[in-house]
């Protein structure tokens, strides 16, 4: 029988950017990817962040370390997301 290598696939978003990283069965990372995101400073003690960029880097990031890992076949058995930002979109999204 051919079993699909198993890994779990896990996303952090920061404050400055977003991290993918790939684990295989025993937990060990296998690839790492990040990017970091524009911070905007309005005015003192504030940060925004432009709401396509906090969408797409975390999905760029993953494919780059789901890239760098060269799973010829994947199955992702789990996944894990993190955000420590409060975030409130203004507009059309």
């Amino acid at each position: 029988m051919n079993r699909t290598k198993s890994h779990i696939l896990a996303l952090d978003q920061g404050t400055t950017s977003s991290r993918a990283i790939v684990f295989d069965a025993l937990g060990q990372a296998v690839s790492v990817a990040q990017r970091e995101f524009p911070q905007i400073y309005p005015r003192p003690g504030w940060v925004e962040h432009v709401p396509d960029a906090i969408w797409k880097t975390p999905l760029n990031t993953a494919r780059r370390a789901l890239r760098l890992a060269k799973l010829r076949e994947l199955r992702v058995d789990g996944g894990a997301s993190a955000n420590n930002l409060l975030m409130h979109f203004q507009g059309d999204l």
